[in-house]
């Protein structure tokens, strides 16, 4: 099952939110801050959630359960502080983290430890060490920046998510309660009249600063936008400012608190149903549920008759926001590691299967609030001992992150214990190298050989110089560097053009050029096509991309290049889609190979490779011994066939020629393996991975044209019959 925490964001995530409902009020924070209809709007949150992570239809937008919940964590830790700075005792810091340990470490620790021992048991093996990782960040509340900083990544992009990925609205709960109780008693103690008008000042400034970053970070660096502490604290502190304002929002008249509730409440459902993965969020998006989070809490501030509180305060719902902490701690593992449990593979779960998972996390909420929470948190031995509470926090906090570390240093085993000839040697000794790849896609193993280069863990992290090099251009850049490989010094230049699935080839032809002396000049940037067609990103114009395209092709034109290898992905679509879709590929593509080859060089039109059914080094990783599982197969593997056919259509009119690279990863029969030798084809859930890359080489030479190759079986994919040689 494919699951995204949020939209834009791949763990990976465009990616993909719960909220952490963490905020339930209990008898040692007095009765007095427990509200029925803030219950009953804490389970519509998580219960948007849940359904937005099951993929339920319609729910695309659920993960704006996560800046309810931020609103009224908010607005009801602020009411608890400004009672106590009010009461005669005054604010304890001390009982204040005291409370909040008792409240969420026992049942957090208890997922942390069981999330990991799943994903040890049945997650990707290649994998154990990054979650592992997640696992030791989630004790310490601060997996949200690990989550931002590995969401910067690439090739990150379509990893599957976390088991943990759900512990990052923890963190920036905590991180924002580690300054604002500290602001908030500065605040009230300097302030001596009208306090609560002293305090909303300093904090409505940060609140501005916070959603003035949401807005500009969300535009060139998402993954940072929707993980990170500074672009979401807002949300809590429109929370705190509403619950500074509570006094005067219990004089308002009922005729007015009704129709806010009842709106408010709209505005949640409305962005959960109309948002969805492709939606820019948080950004300004994120105004519509924070606005309707304040409006059903400052209406039942002063409860109506009629109010919102006819549907949030009825027993379900207030029952299930009683769980809402639970089923929000489990129902996202479940998700991830129960289809493995069952031996699925990653992204094909159902959403019959995710609803059943969720429900069984709904009764591991329950069985944890029963068993774990209450009695440790009404446990006498911690009444009115904070120190004791605190002393049990770190213990757990402490006890989680030293499993993780243990767990990191015996990692489950992955290979076979057998071994593999070595795919880079069989081609580069071979006479024929297109014959003994064609032989060794025919015999590929079924298991992980013991000599696997490189080593199964390693494979996601290896960049070649392209990426080392910041020369693959990210998303938002219209730059060109000048990156040239090979012999620089060379008068013979070769262009590698497009965006990532040309890059993918850069080792390849990198090696060419260094035992040809040719000078390679690698142009590619993120998801950007070769096409002159203008691409949709987040709901507008990919405009970065047509910039940096024009750019790219006048670069071409003034190298005077004796060959263009044009490559793109086949995913993708356009703005603005033509009533003939394969026409509109075909005259982005033809008017591409033209202006390229103005240049006079000759053009390549290097098609897209089969892609994998699931992410290939994943799946390898849990079905070691059973690779079959994770082969693909021909035509299903091919991502877009209309596309293609554009590609071979538009090459024939502007006289480039069509290299296909199926006939490399694919079997004539149509199976693709995943494994061919000792090396692993994919790097991921589309590109080739490096070592393949490398190792095919002298494969890619003989069809640029440096021998001619010999007659082989291809897959029939309607690709046009070969051209003559190239000779640049």
């Amino acid at each position: 099952m494919s699951v995204s925490l949020g939209p834009n964001v791949s763990m990976n995530v465009k990616t993909t939110t719960t909220a952490t409902p963490t905020t339930q009020a209990t008898p040692a924070e007095g009765q007095a801050g427990l509200r029925l209809d803030m219950q009953g709007l804490r389970a519509v949150a998580v219960s948007l959630v849940v359904l937005g992570h099951a993929g339920v239809a319609g729910f695309g937008g659920g993960y704006v359960g996560v800046d309810v919940f931020f609103v009224i964590s908010g607005f009801l830790i602020t009411s608890l502080l400004v009672r106590e700075l009010s009461a005669r005792s005054g604010l304890s810091i001390r009982r204040f983290y005291a409370r909040r340990a008792l409240r969420l470490l026992p049942a957090s620790t208890l997922v942390v430890v069981a999330t990991l021992a799943g994903s040890w048991l049945f997650l990707s093996r290649v994998r154990f060490e990054e979650y592992a990782g997640d696992a030791l960040s989630s004790a310490f509340y601060a997996v949200n920046l690990r989550l931002a900083a590995s969401g910067t990544d690439y090739l990150a992009e379509g990893s599957p998510p976390s088991p943990f990925q759900h512990f990052w609205s923890l963190a920036v709960e905590e991180q924002f309660y580690l300054l604002w109780p500290l602001l908030l008693i500065l605040s009230w103690r300097l302030a001596r009249r009208r306090r609560a008008l002293v305090v909303a000042v300093p904090l409505a400034v940060l609140c501005l600063l916070s959603f003035g970053l949401s807005v500009a970070v969300t535009e060139y660096s998402p993954s940072w936008a929707y993980f990170g502490s500074h672009t979401r604290f807002w949300e809590l502190g429109a929370g705190a400012l509403l619950a500074l304002s509570a006094d005067r929002l219990r004089t308002l008249p009922a005729r007015l608190t009704a129709p806010m509730t009842w709106t408010g409440l709209a505005c949640i459902l409305a962005s959960a149903t109309l948002y969805g993965k492709d939606t820019p969020f948080p950004g300004y998006h994120v105004l519509l549920p924070v606005l309707g989070a304040v409006l059903v809490l400052a209406g039942g501030c002063a409860p109506s008759r009629y109010g919102v509180q006819l549907l949030l305060a009825r027993r379900p719902l207030v029952r299930l926001g009683g769980l809402s902490y639970g089923w929000y701690l489990w129902h996202w593992p479940l998700l991830l590691i129960g289809p493995a449990a069952l031996g699925r593979l990653p992204g094909t779960s159902d959403v019959r299967l995710s609803l059943l998972l969720c429900a069984i996390a709904l009764g591991l909420s329950w069985v944890t609030l029963r068993l774990v929470e209450n009695p440790v948190r009404f446990h006498s031995a911690f009444r009115g001992r904070p120190g004791r509470a605190l002393r049990l926090g770190a213990a757990l906090s402490a006890g989680a992150a030293l499993i993780a570390v243990t767990a990191a240093a015996f990692p489950p085993a992955i290979d076979s214990g057998t071994t593999s000839p070595s795919l880079r040697q069989a081609l580069a000794t071979a006479p024929d190298p297109q014959l003994r790849l064609r032989e060794l896609l025919e015999t590929s193993a079924t298991s992980l050989p013991s000599n696997l280069a490189p080593p199964l863990t390693d494979i996601k992290s290896v960049r070649s110089a392209v990426y080392r090099d910041g020369c693959h251009v990210a998303y938002g850049s219209t730059s060109v560097p000048p990156c040239e490989y090979g012999d620089p010094a060379s008068g013979k230049v070769v262009v590698l053009f497009g965006d990532s699935h040309a890059a993918q080839w850069f080792p390849a032809l990198n090696r060419l050029a260094k035992e040809r002396g040719w000078k390679l000049v690698s142009l590619t940037k993120a998801s950007c096509k070769a096409a002159k067609v203008t691409l949709r990103r987040f709901g507008g114009p990919y405009a970065a991309c047509d910039t940096w395209r024009s750019r790219a092709i006048a670069r071409i034109v003034s190298l005077r290049p004796a060959l263009v290898i044009v490559s793109s992905s086949d995913a993708g679509d356009p703005l603005y889609p033509g009533p003939d879709p394969v026409k509109q590929w075909t005259d982005g593509f033809r008017a591409t190979y033209d202006a390229v080859g103005a240049s006079g060089a000759r053009v390549v039109a290097l098609l897209d490779t089969p892609w994998p059914r699931v992410d290939a080094v994943d799946c390898a990783a849990m079905f070691s011994l059973r690779l079959d599982r994770c082969a693909a197969r021909l035509p299903g593997a091919i991502r877009d066939a209309s596309r293609r056919g554009a590609v071979v259509e538009a090459a024939g009119e502007s006289g480039a020629v069509v290299v296909d690279p199926a006939p490399w990863v694919c079997t004539a029969g149509g199976d693709c393996p995943v494994l061919v030798g000792n090396t692993v084809v994919y790097r991921d859930d589309s590109h080739v991975s490096e070592g393949f890359a490398e190792a095919v080489a002298p494969v890619l030479g003989e069809r640029l044209g440096f021998s001619p190759p010999p007659p082989l079986p291809v897959p029939s994919l309607g690709a046009a019959a070969p051209r003559p040689p190239l000779r640049p």
